[in-house]
């Protein structure tokens, strides 16, 4: 009796403590952003914003630092829906196609933004990262970012061709996400229009550059741009004063954060 009442009380301590080793999943879209192009071995193979590029238009290094904090990272390529993020904590969708990068770009609907902020009320975390208007579908994007007040518009801010330094974004002393990162590089970026809910994270010369919204139990963050993909890391061109590497370190640590604690 003794060894079946031991054998009970671990299997609920397994039971009350397993909620907490669970990974955070962070679900990187490939469907808005589903682009392809021709490998070495002439196959065609999807690039451009992913886990999986090692190129620098990938997002690999970002990978990396999620799995150091013990993150899952997957892909989705299908269309978002209840059951498609069922499981994901944390979903990033980054530059929507525009019928000049795929011959048949799958665009923002009402049904899908529909689907993605009833999982954020549910507590989900989501990250919108468009682009400037020439290289990012916005008008269809933004019936997404205006279920939660956030616009991306067609003015385009930090237009980089030779000058770095155009690139330079300055963090304010006292940040909530940036505390050691205070020199970023943005380039060819959207920027963004608040109301209601919504608040600016990051301004610039007047612009909004980054901002977000807490929408029911989750919470939205909003980006002009891909922002901290491999060449924001790695680019040789770039000055040692901008701070990227540590800032996407940080902006990681900020996302995960958000996730509300998994019940046991």
């Amino acid at each position: 009796m003794k060894y079946h009442l031991t054998m009970v009380a671990a299997l609920l301590f397994m039971l009350q403590t397993s909620g907490f080793s669970q990974q955070t999943t962070v679900t990187l879209d490939y469907f808005f952003n589903n682009e392809y192009k021709k490998n070495p071995q002439g196959e065609m193979e999807r690039f451009h914003y992913t886990w999986e590029d090692k190129s620098i238009n990938g997002y690999t290094i970002w990978a990396d630092l999620f799995k150091a904090r013990n993150a899952k990272v997957a892909g989705l390529p299908t269309a978002p829906s209840a059951a498609s993020l069922k499981g994901t904590d944390i979903y990033i969708i980054c530059d929507p196609d525009t019928d000049k990068e795929t011959t048949q770009p799958n665009y923002m609907t009402p049904a899908y933004a529909s689907a993605i902020a009833e999982w954020v009320k549910k507590g989900g975390v989501l990250v919108l990262m468009a682009n400037d208007s020439a290289n990012a579908e916005l008008p269809r994007f933004n019936l997404l970012a205006g279920k939660f007040g956030l616009q991306f518009t067609n003015k385009t801010r930090n237009a980089v061709i030779k000058d770095i330094s155009v690139g330079k974004i300055m963090v304010p002393e006292q940040h909530d996400i940036f505390i050691k990162a205070k020199q970023l590089y943005l380039k060819g970026i959207s920027t963004i229009t608040v109301q209601g809910n919504a608040k600016p994270v990051l301004e610039d010369k007047g612009d909004i550059i980054m901002a977000s919204a807490r929408y029911g139990k989750g919470i939205v963050f909003a980006i002009g741009d891909p922002w901290i993909y491999n060449e924001y890391i790695v680019n040789d061109r770039l000055s040692p004063d901008f701070q990227n590497g540590i800032a996407a370190a940080e902006f990681t640590d900020w996302l995960l954060k958000q996730v509300p604690a998994k019940k046991p």
